[in-house]
């Protein structure tokens, strides 16, 4: 029997509206959720490809997100400090940065360790006979980034190791550019470095011998940071910034030559500086971020470990649980 025309209209009516509704849905769906994420130098250097390659290759998108990275002010501790408060949702830091900052009143956690091996290097000129191994540092001059630093901390644990002490060593700290200009100068013996200022002084005409930090004095390298009520709020978030940063740095590691390529492409100031950007790409992925079989997993020794070692030298007052300092929660997911 045929419906009434009238009938018929009202049904076409809502089946209309009906569709009109599922799209602005589908629509609103399709908008990606817009986050910051901070690092503690601008976004665009090579030691944070793993942000960029994630962003350039979609994998933040993919996963629903649009991430602005941007430089925080002031460092680490800012980074730190922000994500701390909520002004961003996560941020780059150092693995073993909440250990410092946790007793300051600072509620952020380690969600993801960005490689297995410490990012710091003791770098010194390669024909200085003088030093033959660390422990000839004594009553030399050695540049640092800072004096609050967990690469700092580090190679005080070097020194320990060879029992130097510190005030053995005229360190001076000359801040992330005046670390390595001073030792490719020559107007300093050595140098306590990242990979990338290793590099930047080797690019200034500097020949060199490295010592690795893991050699003696294992370290944590870059971490991902969020706060706790991020973590306990926006888990869902967090999840997505770590699975998509750690695929990058997975990659990295399998094809250093195709992140070189997708970075440049990403960060057109580098087109001319195309062998610097695999030099510290390369050593990313040859140094530091192997040696997980979990990547992105916290390892616990190592970080009680440091915390033992701290505590004894007075650069933290007491220990404290280490699940106060970092969940693996986010870590171990597929791609």
């Amino acid at each position: 029997m045929l419906r009434p025309r009238s009938s018929m209209l009202r049904a076409a009516g809502a089946l209309a509206c009906c569709w009109a509704l599922a799209g602005t849905g589908a629509q609103a769906a399709a908008t990606p959720e817009e986050i910051t994420v901070l690092t503690p130098a601008p976004p665009t250097l090579p030691g944070f490809a793993p942000w960029i390659l994630a962003q350039a290759r979609g994998y933040y998108r993919d996963r629903g997100l649009k991430v602005n990275l941007m430089a925080a002010n002031g460092g680490g501790v800012q980074v730190a400090k922000q994500v701390g408060a909520g002004i961003a949702l996560a941020g780059s830091s150092v693995g073993d940065a909440p250990l410092f900052l946790r007793p300051n009143g600072i509620p952020i956690k380690v969600v993801a360790v960005l490689g297995g091996h410490s990012l710091m290097q003791v770098v010194v000129h390669d024909d200085d006979a003088r030093i033959k191994t660390p422990a000839d540092l004594r009553g030399k001059t050695v540049t640092v980034g800072s004096y609050t630093d967990s690469i700092y901390y580090s190679f005080l644990g070097m020194l320990k190791h060879y029992g130097v002490d510190k005030k053995a060593v005229n360190i001076q700290a000359a801040g992330p550019t005046g670390v390595w200009k001073l030792f490719a100068t020559r107007e300093a013996d050595a140098m306590v470095a990242t990979p990338d200022w290793a590099l930047a002084a080797v690019n200034a005409g500097a020949k060199v011998r490295v010592f690795y930090g893991d050699q003696v004095f294992p370290g944590l390298p870059q971490a991902i940071v969020a706060s706790d009520e991020t973590i306990r709020t926006r888990p869902d978030l967090v999840e997505k910034v770590v699975g998509a940063t750690l695929r990058a740095m997975r990659e990295i590691m399998q094809d250093p030559a195709a992140a070189v390529d997708d970075f440049v492409a990403a960060v057109p100031a580098y087109q001319d500086k195309r062998d610097y950007v695999a030099q510290i790409i390369g050593a990313y992925a040859r140094d530091v971020y192997p040696g997980q079989a979990v990547p992105g997993k916290m390892d616990p020794a190592l970080l009680q470990r440091l915390q033992d070692f701290y505590v004894k030298e007075g650069l933290l007052a007491r220990r404290a649980p280490l699940e106060d300092f970092y969940t693996d929660r986010f870590v171990g997911k597929a791609p």
